[in-house]
């Protein structure tokens, strides 16, 4: 059962009803987000839209990514959205789009006391480094893509693992599992010691089914295929 697991839940979307409706969900305990949601969400004004956010969202994390793709104007970004209330971590890509390390800035930002949310995160390599630019500033997250790294046909969890005890020198980090695909990754997040994971709408939906007896989940499948049968009509 979900009350069962030490890890926290974190919705993950850009559609500002949902999110003002999760809010009072006691399972979500933050909030992510990123401009690739925000775009196909529809939206325009991504400062707009995170001020509406967070005339209702006061308490919970939530985290708001930089566009930017050189080093002064992701400051200057980051600067500005901390700035948008105590709750907001910035979420920061690990590397600019030519694959040059983002750390010196993060560390910079994280020692200056900006919250920041290491996004896009796929190697052990890629923790160890920015966990060295985050041990010694504001509280903040990494964010380790393991959805995505399970695409590629690659089992996450012992990267995850991994990551979580290289993180341990970094007490005031927090390791996101990220871009999760079903349920039981939420009890692989837990079982590894992962301080959070992310949930989309989809997935939070399923959570229910979360220690869900089998039998049980079988003789309703069976019911469901028996009762389509018939609303199709099908004859053979």
């Amino acid at each position: 059962m979900l009350e069962d697991l030490n890890v926290k839940i974190f919705a993950d979307g850009a559609d500002l009803d949902v999110i003002l409706a999760l809010a009072a969900d006691g399972r979500i305990t933050g909030f992510t987000t990123n401009p690739t949601l925000m775009w196909k969400a529809g939206l325009t004004d991504y400062e707009e839209f995170a001020k509406r956010l967070l005339e209702r969202i006061t308490t919970h994390p939530i985290s708001f990514e930089v566009f930017a793709d050189d080093v002064a104007e992701m400051r200057r970004q980051a600067t500005m959205i901390a700035g948008w209330g105590d709750n907001v971590y910035v979420k920061m890509p690990v590397s600019t789009t030519a694959g040059v390390s983002t750390a010196p800035l993060v560390r910079e930002l994280s020692e200056s006391g900006v919250k920041v949310n290491i996004t896009a995160v796929f190697t052990t390599a890629q923790v160890e480094l920015i966990t060295e630019a985050v041990k010694d500033g504001a509280p903040s997250y990494i964010s380790v893509f393991a959805g995505r790294i399970a695409d590629a046909g690659i089992d996450p969890v012992p990267l995850m693992a991994r990551a979580v005890d290289v993180m341990v020198a970094a007490p005031r980090s927090e390791l996101i599992w990220a871009s999760p695909r079903e349920v039981l990754n939420v009890v692989q997040a837990d079982q590894v010691g992962c301080h959070i994971i992310t949930v989309t709408n989809d997935l939070l939906n399923k959570l229910d089914l979360l220690g869900k007896d089998l039998l049980q989940y079988s003789l309703e499948t069976v019911r469901m295929f028996r009762r389509d049968a018939l609303a199709a009509g099908f004859t053979v």
